[in-house]
């Protein structure tokens, strides 16, 4: 530790600070428009001036070492002044700078009310300006389907250069030009390729880069703000999700240092305009092959006129990607009410929910990707399927202290690794401890063993879990401290529905054998869209949107999506979170495990809750660890040997991920136009390159 005395203030901070974190640490304020906690620093701004006792001049606390302070004459520790008279001057002359060629648009400008440059503007620069020369005109430039331009503001902090090849990986920002010349671009002009870039609007302090699909649209003192959690992938990103009466207009991140630090995928950003468009808000009763409108009250009876009359092991349910914990509880009472074990969530019939949680969730957890110093990826493509956790991924790479093998399809994942082969037959061999990277896996202190959900999603997916479980075991990756077999889910609903065993029970049915024709009489889809259903099953939908599964239903109930409801999800390291209601859903819509309540009477199989808060004491009873919001129930390493004990032989076809598209993957996203732009743009980027 160092000691320094900052504004009078003696403090003791490591000696590998900067002097502007060593001036944050003893409480007092650095403006700043270059530095970024999270990015490289640049020095280009220069706000952030403080002075040395004893230098000539102020200097730039974000590329000043404190380990570079001189002590005074007689040894005394260093002192620093952030509030001087040339402090103050110094700060007022380089806003005066930046303010040369900003334009006065701050009333039509995005940024209004949430902007750096007004804050720091108003809190440290002054009221006159002494340069009567015209203002510099910067062209726009295209970045694509998410980011608008405004090149006139920019103050050429460079965060979004850094951001973009730092953090996404893809550097395709840079600066052209010098002096007044210099400008911000793509270079060629093109449409930007990071899963990540809609952070570039958050991170710059001045409104060059905003939101496209947002613009114009709110300002943010006229926003109703909630905390909640994202469900376009298995990460459960926190978010702040901004409404305006019943509609809402944006979604942020909020900050994690667990989970997404502080960024979100695009489309967990931009998939807002899906809740609005293609939306479910009455009930609709299939007669005569066509869909017609219907009461509650007739969806109902039709729904009991079918289902009352039948054996309850002809009747089953299937849940989707989206699905909270609480109305998959409440299908789950219902069916047993009717005698039915027939339960699945869509991908996950590899599973076993009673082998514990070990065996599905990612047992080194997110944050433990910081300290891993080997990883091998099994079937799948974190850039696609958990964007956010790819970018911790390729964060731990850049520190030089993680190697990385892939078995599965090539990608570009942003980062370099070892390919070792596609299919079983390269898992094989590793799992017999051959090859170079069988010795990395030994001899890493903290090894992790991905294993991606496609894996599970194949014909042979239990032998194939099997296999991975036995190679972490062999390999070293489970040992005492460190649990290192991850299993990366994909979707929001998976783990929470094992959780609370919304699984096949005694005599159940995987979901695959429920699609077989003649096994069924009645199928439940609780916002299960990637199902093929067989023509003889009388369809139950309860969901969103008119996507997939309305399509082939017989009777439409219509429910909430994850922003119009209070649910609780569980992410793919095991964290239980709880989304907030920002809105209300349209029309008739109903929250979905209301609808299941209501029709559990009609059916003559009445549910004992009448409320969330009975329904959630009901959940907590059966499984406790879900009412320790944020927290993480650790899976049992021993769980893991029952699991690779379990053997079975795994098919030679190579593994796949099962993201096609990244942009089109539930049906919110299927619903946004702003999301079929991005895939359009994207599917034209790959066929350019398979040119």
């Amino acid at each position: 530790m160092t000691k320094l005395i900052i504004d009078g203030k003696e403090i003791d901070v490591p000696a590998e600070y900067t002097l502007l974190q060593a001036c944050e640490a003893a409480g007092a304020e650095i403006p700043r428009f270059c530095y970024h906690e999270r990015l490289s620093i640049a020095g280009n701004c220069r706000m952030c001036l403080v002075e040395v006792k004893g230098g000539p001049k102020p200097v730039a606390s974000c590329a000043w070492g404190v380990r570079d302070c001189r002590p005074g004459p007689k040894g005394e520790p260093p002192e620093i002044s952030t509030r001087s008279p040339m402090v103050k001057k110094a700060r007022e002359g380089v806003m005066e700078f930046l303010l040369i060629n900003h334009p006065l648009d701050c009333p039509i400008c995005d940024q209004g009310g949430e902007c750096d440059l007004q804050d720091q503007a108003m809190g440290y620069g002054v009221d006159t300006s002494r340069f009567a020369e015209n203002k510099r005109a910067v062209e726009d430039k295209y970045l694509g389907a998410l980011v608008k331009t405004s090149m006139n503001r920019c103050i050429q902090c460079t965060r979004c250069v850094r951001f973009s090849a730092e953090i996404c990986g893809a550097p395709e920002m840079g600066a052209t030009g010098r002096g007044e010349d210099m400008e911000i671009t793509t270079y060629l002009e093109h449409a930007l390729t990071s899963e990540l870039q809609g952070n570039l609007v958050d991170i710059c302090p001045v409104g060059a880069l905003t939101s496209k699909p947002y613009a114009f649209a709110a300002r943010p003192w006229e926003l109703g703000k909630t905390q909640s959690v994202d469900v376009m992938d298995g990460v459960g990103s926190a978010i702040r999700v901004d409404s305006r009466g019943r509609e809402v207009m944006r979604i942020l991140p909020r900050l994690n240092e667990a989970v997404n630090e502080e960024w979100i995928s695009d489309k967990t950003r931009h998939v807002v305009d899906g809740l609005r468009t293609q939306r479910l808000d009455r009930p609709y009763i299939r007669a005569n092959g066509k869909l017609r409108a219907a009461t509650w009250q007739e969806a109902f009876a039709a729904i009991a006129a079918k289902a009352g009359r039948i054996d309850g092991k002809r009747i089953g349910a299937i849940a989707g990607d989206l699905a909270a914990v609480e109305e998959m509880f409440a299908l789950k009472e219902l069916l047993a009410k009717c005698g039915s074990a027939n339960l699945a969530v869509q991908g996950a019939d590899a599973f076993d929910a009673k082998a514990g949680r070990a065996s599905y969730i990612f047992n080194p957890t997110i944050a433990g990707i910081d300290q891993a110093d080997a990883l091998l990826i099994i079937g799948s493509n974190p850039r696609v399927e958990a964007a956010v956790l790819n970018a911790r991924i390729r964060k731990r790479w850049r520190t030089g202290q993680l190697n990385i093998g892939v078995i599965g399809a090539r990608a570009d994942l942003t980062y370099d690794y070892d390919y070792l082969g596609a299919g079983a037959d390269s898992l094989g061999e590793l799992a017999g401890g051959k090859g170079a990277f069988a010795d990395v896996l030994r001899s890493a202190k903290h090894p992790i063993v991905l294993v991606g959900s496609s894996v599970a999603g194949r014909h042979d997916g239990a032998a194939a879990l099997a296999l991975a479980a036995k190679l972490a075991l062999d390999l070293g990756a489970v040992k005492d401290g460190w649990n290192g077999f991850a299993v990366l889910q994909d979707t929001a609903s998976r783990v929470g529905a094992l959780d609370i065993g919304f699984a096949p029970g005694v005599g159940g049915l995987t979901a695959a054998q429920m699609m077989t024709f003649g096994t069924l009489d009645v199928l439940f889809l609780l916002g299960a869209d990637e199902i093929k259903v067989p023509d003889d099953t009388f369809v139950v939908y309860i969901g969103t949107h008119g996507d997939r599964g309305a399509h082939r239903a017989d009777v439409i109930l219509p429910g909430a999506a994850y922003t119009e409801k209070s649910g609780i999800y569980v992410n793919t390291e095991g964290r239980v979170q709880i989304a907030g209601r920002a809105a209300f859903p349209p029309g008739e819509a109903r929250e979905d495990w209301a609808i299941i309540r209501a029709l559990s009477e009609t059916l003559g199989k009445k549910l004992p809750y009448d409320s969330l808060g009975a329904l959630r004491a009901a959940i907590f009873k059966v499984v406790p660890h879900l009412m320790r919001v944020d927290q993480i129930e650790a899976g049992n390493p021993a769980d893991l040997k029952t699991l690779a004990g379990k053997g079975g032989s795994v098919e030679k076809g190579p593994f796949r991920s099962t993201v096609e598209d990244f942009y089109l993957t539930n049906p919110i996203a299927r619903a946004s136009a702003v999301m079929a732009e991005c895939s359009r743009l994207a599917s034209g980027r790959l066929l350019t390159a398979a040119e």
